[in-house]
């Protein structure tokens, strides 16, 4: 004998529709402690049922009048709440009246103001494209990690039958996300392999077939970038879809709902009519705004025990002027607005006739921090490496002073301050100390700041040693303290076998630039080497010439040099600026820089230097912090580089790069760093992939300034993918599939060996930079990266 399965969400919805107030009462006690858990990270404890009240008191009218959720109700709820606490606190600060407010229906999908561009993500656009009953169970059982058993009840199903939805979700989001990943008709041999894409990620292919996909992605970089999203689309959901339904506090919601369904219990349907009761009138005007029907509605609830039909009654209070059209049924598939908050209008100088009562000022909301913690780019064996930790405030008032314990992996250790340099880099204002302070302490580090205000946020980079023989576990977390309030995060990623560790990191609104030039260059009274300097011809190849020494300057005292343009953003200042030089050979010794407007050279002396071998012999790569000099010229010009060591004679190369973060007033409030690694691709090593980790890019391109050596411009097969594709260079030949041509920003003429590329794309949840050459052999230099942050 079968067992009857609970009426779910949508059920319940229906049978609301049909004046079935006893359904509500079940949805109520289903949810209730999901919208008290968001309103807690929103809203002072004492508005929190209030806020909740409201929500449901919302979704109740338009549920009543036709439109609202059809099954995900637990979604729809937090959005209403969501919206209900913006809402109200627009109504607080003036900015719109209650009859604004009522011109649009709570319900459709609310993009918080902190989170814009977030649902133009291809996982958010994936998600929200989804039937609504695959929305509902990947959100319960991916977003919210719920069990199948706790979802089963708000589905209607069994726990199996949630498990097979879910399996049936997932299946229908990587294709969903496939389709808009792809935009464009892939290629003709690219068809067959992307169809079987799913099923080779959830492990459904059968072993020759699982080959045909791996042969097929080594050598086609599109499919491999698609390969590499699919693989991250179930932990996307809690990335970008989380913030994107819950808000930036999803994190704190998240925690806060385990906690409560662990514990049990939810309220009582009758607490939310009892407290529209007791509300106040200025309050009570907000919930009459839609329809006088909705408070009738409510209170019908008390009176109404069986499944009659609810009957609607005239308004307990008079409801506030709106206009007195009927709203039409609500289309909850119309896509998403994002309000645009509207400013108080100044007021005149003149002196009004009646000035109106004043109202008291409402009491701020606490301090609600949210905090994250992770390595930049990677924490790699026997390196130095940076540590991110970001702090926000989300509340109404400043914190307390800021107390934040840091527990490091094993085998990772907290650089102290030295009289050589500072043990932690902080972002505040940029270039400014921000008010941190920290010091190694048993475990990790312990950091400490002032009061954060509200709606402030701020960021500490620690620099930690990893030891050579580090095991690979989890990441940093870190506990943050501000009086009473508490809270954690934890790094998803630790210690890695490979990667390439932040250089500097910085947030504000900053972005890369990055130029260079070959010192080496064919002879210049040779047949042909006019023709390759422009970029033209067959022979464009070190290879294929005896390279010698380019002297540009026309200065005696130097034997090799060449310049770059250097253009910076409008009131922009250098943040940070690193001069890279790599050339043939074991050795490296010191190059001279020249600033634009300057007579003389700068004798600059390496701080790192690391040595690896490629096919024509041992080169070299080396590091110098020349920021103090770049910041003091503050303008735009060319930059000279003369005489590093190098050696002359075919397949030799030599040059030097500049790479900055710089400010740009016109930039959004963004995240940047450099990656600097001397990593040999091709032959054995043909693709190469760094982790971008303690990057949280909004949906907005990032902007990437890479440095390579030993890049030939008549071999194909060099490609950089940021995990959407092979990406087209701004300069040299454009040619995507040939990135490392021998091009550098600031100059216009091929530079031999020497390649200083910018790439722009979005970057996925798990960003990464991949590196792939089919033919060639090239020193991957650095990459710097810039990229809108998402608060």
């Amino acid at each position: 004998m079968g067992t009857e399965s609970p009426q779910g969400d949508a059920e319940l919805l229906q049978a609301v529709r049909e004046g079935n107030a006893a359904a509500y009462g079940q949805l109520y006690e289903r949810h209730v402690a999901a919208a008290r858990a968001l309103a807690r990270q929103l809203v002072r404890s004492a508005e929190v049922e209030d806020v909740v009240a409201e929500a449901f008191t919302k979704i109740l009218d338009l549920v009543g009048r036709g439109g609202g959720p059809d099954s995900g109700f637990r979604t729809y709820l937090l959005t209403v709440v969501r919206r209900t606490v913006h809402d109200r606190s627009r109504v607080e600060s003036r900015q719109v009246s209650t009859g604004e407010i009522e011109q649009y229906d709570p319900g459709v999908p609310f993009v918080d103001p902190a989170l814009v561009g977030l649902e133009k993500s291809l996982i958010a656009r994936a998600y929200l494209s989804l039937p609504e009953r695959w929305r509902a169970v990947l959100w319960h059982t991916e977003v919210e990690r719920a069990r199948p058993v706790e979802v089963a009840p708000l589905l209607g199903l069994s726990a199996n039958g949630v498990a097979a939805l879910a399996y049936r979700a997932r299946e229908g989001l990587r294709q969903a996300y496939l389709q808009m990943h792809l935009g464009a008709p892939p290629q003709r041999e690219c068809r067959p392999v992307l169809g079987k894409m799913g099923a080779y990620v959830r492990g459904g292919l059968a072993r020759r077939d699982s080959k045909t996909v791996d042969d097929h992605v080594k050598a086609c970089e599109e499919c491999h970038g698609v390969l590499l999203e699919l693989t991250d689309v179930d932990r996307g959901l809690r990335v970008m879809v989380g913030p994107l339904i819950a808000g930036p506090m999803f994190g704190g919601y998240a925690a806060a709902l385990a906690k409560v369904m662990a514990g049990g219990g939810a309220g009582g349907l009758l607490g939310v009519v009892r407290r529209l009761r007791r509300a106040p009138r200025q309050q009570q005007a907000m919930l009459a705004g839609g329809t006088a029907v909705l408070v009738a509605t409510a209170a019908g609830l008390l009176l109404v025990s069986d499944e009659r039909p609810l009957r609607a009654e005239p308004p307990a209070f008079t409801p506030v002027a709106q206009s007195p059209a009927t709203p039409d049924p609500v289309q909850v598939e119309a896509p998403p607005e994002t309000p645009v908050p509207v400013r108080a209008p100044t007021p005149s100088e003149a002196p009004a006739r009646v000035p109106p009562p004043a109202d008291p000022e409402p009491k701020p909301g606490p301090a609600r921090l949210r905090a994250t913690i992770e390595p930049l780019g990677a924490l790699v064996r026997a390196e130095p490496g940076m540590i991110a930790l970001r702090l926000h405030n989300h509340g109404g008032s400043p914190s307390a002073t800021l107390a934040a314990d840091v527990r490091l992996p094993a085998g990772v250790t907290l650089i102290p301050a030295t009289k050589g340099g500072p043990g932690f880099a902080v972002a505040g204002p940029v270039r400014m100390v921000d008010g941190w302070s920290c010091r190694p302490a048993a475990g990790g580090a312990r950091c400490l700041r002032k009061a954060l205000a509200a709606g402030q946020g701020t960021a500490v980079f620690l620099r930690v040693a990893v030891a050579g023989e580090a095991p690979q576990s989890k990441g940093p977390s870190v506990l943050v303290a501000a009086g009473g309030l508490r809270v954690r995060a934890r790094a998803e990623h630790g210690v890695r076998a490979t990667g390439a560790p932040a250089r500097f990191a910085t947030d504000g609104r900053v972005s890369v630039r990055a130029i260079g030039n070959t010192l080496l260059s064919c002879p210049r009274n040779a047949m042909s080497c006019a023709e390759a300097r422009r970029r033209a011809g067959t022979q464009r190849d070190n290879d294929l010439w005896p390279m010698s020494a380019l002297d540009l300057d026309d200065r005696p005292e130097t034997e090799s040099s060449s310049g770059a343009a250097l253009t910076l953003p409008k009131g922009g200042e250098i943040v940070w600026a690193g001069l890279y030089w790599s050339a043939a050979g074991e050795e490296a010794g010191p190059i001279r820089l020249r600033p634009p407007g300057r007579r003389h050279y700068v004798t600059v002396r390496p701080a790192d230097v690391a040595v690896r071998e490629l096919p024509p012999g041992p080169v070299y790569q080396a590091f110098a912090d020349v920021s103090d000099l770049v910041a003091g010229v503050r303008r735009s010009g060319t930059w000279w580089a003369a005489d590093a060591p190098m050696r002359e004679g075919a397949a030799r190369h030599a040059g030097w790069s500049l790479v900055l973060i710089v400010t740009d007033p016109e930039e959004p409030y963004s995240q940047a760093m450099v990656l600097d690694t001397a990593t040999v691709v091709g032959g054995a090593a043909r693709r190469v992939r760094l982790p971008l980790g303690g990057l949280t890019p909004a949906a907005a391109p990032a902007r990437a300034e890479l440095v390579a050596w030993e890049g030939d411009a008549d071999l194909q097969g060099d490609k950089v993918s940021l995990g959407s594709g092979p990406l087209t260079p701004v300069g040299g030949g454009r040619d995507r599939a040939n990135v490392f041509d021998g091009s550098a920003g600031g100059v216009a003429e091929l530079t031999f060996g020497v390649d200083v590329d910018t790439v722009s794309a979005e970057l996925g949840v798990d960003p990464g930079l991949t590196i792939v050459t089919d033919k060639d052999v090239v020193l991957f230099g650095v990459a710097a990266l810039s990229v809108r942050a998402r608060p």
